[in-house]
């Protein structure tokens, strides 16, 4: 019998604090395996690392660290094959770069993009790219993006530092920036887009950063706080804010939308999760039509902060809700 075959329809683990941010591993060799950041008023904050006990068919905490700040994301590398380093990042007050071990978890390096200062505006967000992963890309309050190159040194069986240096910085919007997240467009690597306080989603170009395209603004400049770009069709764009325009709205909640996913493995699926305690996933290839309703739903026992659907495992899905991780089959 497969393992997969014996695997529950809904997991769910307790953290000591409010879970925020969350992210799944896609290593091969770790793919039952979180980061969790915590959500704390206060400087000291804490990431742990959970991973599925196959005898007793339980997450549980392999390790904790701690963190400076709420994180305000969470990414382990996009690194499918296991050839890199183990590696997590982490946004707060600056973008942190961690290795993981089985018993314990190092800073590696600390990324700063104001070179004359040790102060750094907040970073609100940032997205690894999954075609190469020597890039990251950051996005501030500050009004600016930063696209990071990373040196990782791939030799396995040689332990070495992991650095980071400014490959480019940019004035993106016109107020605070929100959400980055890079595009599969054109081979996948050079293009991506952000969102901002000043209600539009900006497209750019790493080969041609003279200029970017806006290719979307809202009406009445409604802040617009998060973006995700659909897995396999470039051409769609998911974002949410104030007021939502576009191809599709998908108007079920009745509360404030703070988490969206698109499906890894299919360009007309997509998860969307809020405040009202719902998880709605929606089939949207009717657009665009109008999407009436959402295919399937979930009512968790709180306000839901974050949904992560894992990329490398298409038929699981995490939700956080006040100190609550739930991993639910769909």
């Amino acid at each position: 019998m497969s393992l997969h075959g014996k695997r529950k329809e809904i997991y769910k683990y307790e953290a000591p604090w409010t879970v925020y941010a969350v992210n799944w591993s896609v290593r091969p060799d770790k793919r039952f395996r979180l980061a969790l950041g915590s959500f704390v008023e206060e400087y000291n904050n804490k990431v742990q690392i959970v991973g599925l006990e196959e005898e007793t068919s339980e997450f549980v905490c392999r390790n904790t660290f701690d963190h400076p700040y709420p994180t305000t994301k969470i990414v382990w590398i996009p690194d499918t094959k296991g050839v890199y380093p183990d590696l997590l990042a982490t946004g707060g007050d600056y973008l942190r770069i961690w290795r993981v071990s089985d018993t314990e978890t190092r800073l590696e390096c600390l990324l700063n993009n104001n070179k004359n200062s040790d102060f750094c505006a907040p970073l609100t967000s940032f997205d690894w790219n999954e075609v190469d992963p020597n890039l990251l890309g950051t996005s501030s309050i500050d009004t600016t993006c930063t696209i990071w190159g990373l040196e990782t040194g791939q030799a396995l069986g040689r332990v070495s530092l992991v650095s980071g240096h400014v490959k480019t910085q940019l004035i993106a919007h016109d107020k605070e920036v929100y959400d980055i997240s890079f595009s599969r467009a054109g081979g996948g690597r050079d293009m991506f887009a952000s969102v901002g306080a000043d209600g539009s989603v900006r497209m750019f170009d790493l080969r041609h950063l003279e200029h970017s395209t806006i290719i979307y603004e809202d009406p009445q400049h409604h802040p617009l706080l998060r973006l995700c770009w659909n897995k396999q069709d470039p051409n769609y764009l998911a974002y949410h804010g104030d007021g939502q325009h576009g191809v599709a709205r998908l108007n079920n909640h009745r509360a404030c939308v703070n988490g969206i996913a698109w499906a890894p493995h299919s360009s007309c699926h997509i998860c969307t999760s809020a405040e009202d305690h719902q998880a709605l996933i929606w089939d949207i290839q009717q657009m665009p039509r109008a999407i009436e309703d959402p295919i399937l739903a979930y009512t968790a026992e709180g306000e839901i902060n974050n949904v992560q659907w894992a990329s490398t495992q298409p038929d699981w899905i995490s939700i956080c809700y006040n100190n609550c991780l739930e991993i639910l089959r769909v």
